[in-house]
């Protein structure tokens, strides 16, 4: 998959360490490793980097893989976390993103874009080639947990989820809008029916 001079890959275990020099830049995924949604509180709270790092490194070899990675220049950009709602623990147990019906679903959960490529599109790359490999794994319908800034901006670290907009661009809708209390966000959640 090739948008906009980026080439898309699922993440193996040979290119984890391109993956690895992207999470190096900082920020959080040098801490989460992108397995926050795999496990749920206590587990998480004890927790390690190197704990997180190894967690993602030893499913790298899954199949469906457990993300993609863009490339620009032989140099990984952004990361975008999917797979089957199953695989991620932390929604089972959520009351905020608690199931929606009984259909079944994979997730988009995360997004890490490189600090020299925001702005550029890699982001919705990312989410375009996610639809199209949810697709060719059987996915019927995908489903994301967007952040909606009601077209403000907002501190990058706070848009790890991918924007309403974006996911709005991309032809998903909101299926359902819920807050965990009168002064928490309202936390969207979004769908999008595909084929394989």
């Amino acid at each position: 998959m090739t948008t906009a001079a980026l080439e898309i890959l699922p993440l193996t275990p040979d290119r984890f360490a391109d993956l690895a020099a992207l999470f190096d830049e900082g920020g959080d995924p040098k801490w989460c490793w992108c397995t926050y949604f795999r496990h749920r509180g206590r587990e998480w709270s004890n927790s390690t980097a190197a704990g997180n790092r190894e967690d993602l490194r030893r499913i790298s070899g899954d199949e469906p893989a457990p993300g993609l990675l863009a490339y620009r220049d032989d140099r990984v950009v952004g990361w975008v976390s999917l797979g089957p709602r199953e695989d991620y623990e932390r929604l089972a147990y959520s009351k905020v993103l608690a199931p929606v019906d009984d259909i079944p679903v994979w997730s988009i959960v995360c997004f890490v874009v490189g600090r020299r490529s925001r702005g550029t599109g890699v982001a919705a790359a990312l989410l375009e080639a996610a639809v199209a490999y949810a697709g060719d794994h059987g996915a019927t319908t995908l489903e994301a947990y967007p952040v909606d800034t009601s077209g403000e901006r907002i501190a990058s670290a706070n848009a790890y989820h991918g924007t309403l907009r974006m996911f709005e661009r991309a032809g998903f809708e909101v299926v359902e809008r819920r807050q965990w209390n009168a002064t928490s966000p309202v936390r969207p959640i979004v769908r999008l029916g595909v084929t394989g």
